[in-house]
């Protein structure tokens, strides 16, 4: 178990940074997992990612899984591409938009390697 503060906000993560508690998630929880991951350290973060963050926990809280890389971008009316973009590593998004650790086969279908 990990605390990690940004501000005045202490994240609750599991030993490989996945938060703990997938209700508790926020925009400025999201904020402090980005600056955690080295992804941004603007907050609140930008309009298209936060679209791309709710959509993956919209349908992870659905279908409890991982939205199909290609469709994400479609389903946020951002250009096609946009991810990656906004995230170019998919884990990384996984991780922020604080949802529980993947399994080794969704690490295997949706790692990005460039």
């Amino acid at each position: 178990m990990e605390e990690y503060e940004y501000k005045k906000i202490t994240l609750d993560l599991d030993e490989e940074g996945y938060l703990n508690d997938f209700e508790s998630w926020t925009e400025e929880i999201a904020c402090a997992m980005a600056d955690r991951e080295n992804v941004s350290t603007e907050c609140p973060l930008s309009k298209e990612r936060l679209e791309i963050l709710r959509f993956m926990r919209d349908y992870w809280k659905k279908f409890n899984a991982f939205p199909i890389l290609r469709a994400v971008c479609k389903n946020v009316h951002q250009a096609k591409g946009c991810q990656y973009k906004q995230f170019p590593d998919p884990i990384v998004a996984w991780k922020i938009a604080g949802l529980p650790k993947p399994t080794p086969e969704v690490f295997a279908k949706i790692k990005y390697t460039p």
